[in-house]
């Protein structure tokens, strides 16, 4: 997401889905737990997205910190 905001609005509205260990549930709240290894699925701007957690970043960065926490995934059921 561009905006912390616009994060928070798709996690509360049930938007995200998150895929641990082979469960899978759906983020309801922003303060949730991501962890190193989640997958992340979610529809953006008329897309499909589906991200891995790489790290957690130690501080509040740019964009390029970032998109350096994750990877992104071909589009698809997360595994």
């Amino acid at each position: 997401m561009k905006t912390r905001s616009l994060g928070a609005q798709l996690a509360e509205g049930g938007k995200i889905r998150q895929s641990r260990g082979g469960s899978e549930a759906r983020l309801d709240k922003p303060s949730r737990l991501v962890r190193v290894g989640d997958v992340l699925t979610f529809a953006f701007a008329g897309r499909l997205h589906v991200v891995r957690v790489e790290a957690m970043g130690d501080r509040r960065g740019p964009a390029s910190e970032a998109q350096a926490l994750y990877t992104r995934l071909p589009d698809g059921p997360a595994s």
